[in-house]
């Protein structure tokens, strides 16, 4: 299967139909998609990913919406990449993007996709680091990430995102104790939503006791902490300018390269690992029923039946390799 790769020459952020069939055949994961992903990564880069998070009723939905608002009136383009829960039905996205954000999602300058998580712990799935590489490659300004609500599971959003966002609300002052270091610590941007709650100011003291707890060196960045209302649009000026503070953090600081490189091996080595499971599959190099039957009545271990897989996969790519090199 091959590609018309003159099908991109109309690729841009205006051209949503053509976005919306791309982003199918990636999510599709076949031959085609990896051409189309190579293709495109040479035009990556450009733009700027924000990562929302936090739990349930938090608001994140509302602050993607005003921040979206927000960079539109600024002339920019705005993706926004809705990851939702997987149904156990279709396997697909259990919640609507544009039930929750129908405001925006007709805009000319708005794209909005949803992703299901497809069983991903950490809320993300690969497919949607993916389309936001189609999504860049189109020329979006600004990628927005809005993802599960699951809260402290959801650590690989700060893998992603140039700037994490983590969203809590006024109820979560007594939480905040006994959130897990990880959750923490992912967070470029602290955001208490509905501040109008009675319970505001004491989950904003909790959070700044938290965080002077933390050992900061006089060149890390410092979480800012932002007090927002997003249904009454109160304090989103304020947290995009801590966005662009951040920002411009970043590109003058080591420890972000050192943390986009890291990244950047742990994403080969997924890739490595899906086209070698694919691989696999095709060629029949699977675990039958026979053998899991030795494994639970305890003949065989695990470990020395995946080591026999393995030792089968690298023959059989040995043979297809000097089959190869034999014809020419």
């Amino acid at each position: 299967m091959t590609f018309d790769s003159n099908i991109l020459s109309n690729f841009s952020t205006t051209n949503k139909r053509l976005i919306a069939r791309i982003i199918s055949t990636v999510e599709s994961g076949n031959e085609i998609s990896i051409q189309i992903l190579k293709l495109l990564y040479s035009k990556t880069g450009n733009a700027f990913r924000i990562g929302i998070t936090g739990p349930p009723g938090a608001g994140k939905s509302t602050i993607t919406n005003q921040i979206t608002k927000h960079f539109l009136s600024l002339g920019k383009s705005v993706a926004i990449i809705a990851v939702d829960p997987t149904s156990p039905f279709s396997g697909g996205a259990l919640l609507g993007d544009r039930v929750r954000m129908n405001d925006i999602g007709m805009l000319d300058n708005v794209y909005i996709r949803s992703v299901a998580t497809r069983g991903s712990l950490g809320g993300l799935s690969q497919k949607a680091i993916d389309i936001a590489d189609v999504l860049d490659a189109a020329g979006f300004d600004y990628i927005i990430f809005e993802t599960v609500g699951v809260g402290q599971s959801e650590l690989d959003i700060a893998k992603i995102a140039h700037t994490t966002i983590v969203t809590l609300v006024p109820e979560s002052g007594d939480a905040i104790q006994a959130m897990k270091a990880g959750l923490m610590e992912i967070a470029d941007l602290f955001v208490i939503n509905k501040c109008d709650r009675p319970e505001a100011s004491k989950a904003f003291s909790s959070l700044q006791s938290s965080l002077q707890l933390r050992n900061f060196s006089s060149s890390d960045w410092q979480p800012p902490i932002i007090k927002t209302s997003a249904i009454s649009n109160i304090g989103i000026t304020e947290l995009v300018k801590s966005i662009f503070e951040h920002r411009k953090y970043c590109s003058n600081n080591p420890n972000c390269l050192k943390n986009r490189i890291e990244y950047t091996k742990e994403r080969i080595i997924t890739i490595i690992s899906e086209l070698v499971k694919k691989e696999m599959f095709t060629n029949n190099l699977v675990v039958t029923n026979e053998t899991i039957e030795e494994v639970i009545s305890g003949n065989l271990s695990p470990y020395i039946l995946a080591e026999q897989i393995l030792s089968n996969y690298k023959s059989n790519f040995i043979n297809n390799d000097n089959s190869n090199n034999s014809l020419h």
